[in-house]
């Protein structure tokens, strides 16, 4: 496919994550760390340079500062072959107002669109946990002559009320009737326990987007929302359809981790996603090297054990020192240290994690810098636990960044 045919992307990075706190206290959601290594926005970012789509920017709004600079210092393409992901930060071009709303935020960036001048915009979000090749959903797009092209997945009927959930016409791919959060998720047919949800991730033609959003900014009752104005609106009109994610095959992918995608929305959705890359056979393969999840972490040693430290069906990042401590079923990131006699269980330890001698920590994610003195202990005493940290509904202790830890 020639360069030139390729879509501008968008991705979208604003989002507060009130549902992420206490780790969105002082960064945006996009931002937060995942998998030892990663940020939220690296999962969308790689895709798209995988498959070739260099020409994105990222648009920002929400406590962005290190999401920025993530971004700035990390993916940098080659100007020479006229690549480029850049993050763009609300400007208030269209007035004193920050964006309303998904749609609002491609409304108020036409000017990247009108730059470049494509015939089509990939817009993604930009904080879910998948691989995916976006250039076969593309290829889709362009052989139904969609005006909108809606990804989407295969979902248990119980849990899709919290997305947008996709009827089909006839046909098997033009979207009937598209609900966003519905009490009642309508079942797929011949599937009564499955419904088809969509990933948040679309391709619009362009003068069909262009269109619907003018249209959407006028109307004043509009939440000014893809998914809840935009999509139902193409939907009405007969131009959308849908892109199936079974479908999509990922270089290197097992039977095992294909189809995975997983929205880390919340405090207890992060927490599953990060166990289900512990296990002997992990449920999402960090190690396909034919679709690499690319990064830039800092340059630091390799992880150390001594002193009998080990650590079982556990991640340990680079410059990591396990020192006579027990890590069990853990995402332990880069420059944790953990001392002698410590017992860690199913839990998430971000950058720089100290843990003392003797401390106890099951079911719990610690943010960066968090320092755990000697003998304390977190997630064995729930109620004690309350009065100092966050506890989501699942029973999983957080602790805000930089928090010191006391016995």
């Amino acid at each position: 496919m020639a360069r030139r045919d390729l879509p501008l992307g968008i991705v979208l990075a604003g989002g507060e994550g009130k549902r992420l706190m206490p780790l969105t206290a002082d960064r945006a959601k996009p931002a937060v760390p995942f998998g030892g290594s990663y940020r939220l926005v690296d999962f969308v970012l790689s895709n798209l340079v995988n498959a070739e789509m260099r020409k994105i920017a990222v648009l920002t709004q929400y406590k962005s500062h290190s999401l920025d600079r993530h971004i700035t210092t990390t993916w940098r393409m080659s100007t020479l072959l006229e690549n480029y992901i850049t993050p763009v930060p609300a400007q208030q071009r269209l007035g004193p107002r920050w964006y309303t709303g998904s749609a609002d935020a491609i409304l108020q960036n036409f000017n990247l669109i009108h730059d470049e001048n494509p015939k089509h915009i990939l817009v993604f979000g930009a904080d879910h946990v998948y691989r995916m090749d976006p250039s076969q959903m593309f290829d889709e797009h362009l052989d139904s002559g969609a005006g909108v092209t809606v990804a989407a997945i295969r979902m248990p009927r119980s849990e899709a009320h919290d997305f947008g959930v996709i009827e089909l016409a006839e046909d098997g791919i033009t979207i009937k009737a598209f609900h966003e959060k519905p009490s009642d998720p309508p079942a797929m047919p011949g599937f009564p326990d499955l419904s088809l949800v969509s990933m948040g991730n679309y391709i619009f033609r362009r003068d069909v987007m262009e269109e619907a959003l003018i249209l959407d900014s006028e109307d004043l009752e509009s939440r000014h929302d893809l998914g809840t104005n935009i999509i139902p609106m193409l939907t009405k009109n007969g131009l959308a359809k849908v892109y199936d994610f079974e479908n999509n095959i990922v270089p290197g992918a097992t039977e095992r981790d294909k189809g995975y995608w997983r929205d880390v929305g919340s405090i207890d959705a992060y927490y599953d996603a990060h166990m289900d890359l512990v296990s002997i056979h992990p449920i999402f393969n960090l190690y396909n090297r034919e679709w690499p999840l690319l990064t830039n972490p800092p340059s630091l040693p390799p992880a150390k054990f001594s002193e009998s430290g080990i650590a079982q069906d556990s991640i340990v990042g680079a410059g990591s020192i396990i020192s006579g401590g027990h890590v069990n079923r853990t995402v332990a990131s880069y420059d944790v240290h953990v001392g002698s006699g410590a017992f860690i269980d199913g839990s998430v330890l971000m950058p720089s994690v100290k843990v003392g001698e003797r401390a106890v920590i099951r079911r719990a994610i610690l943010d960066k810098n968090v320092i755990v003195e000697p003998g304390a202990q977190i997630g064995v005493d729930l109620e004690r636990d309350r009065a100092r940290f966050t506890i989501s509904e699942g029973g999983v202790v957080v602790v805000g960044k930089g928090v010191r830890v006391t016995a």
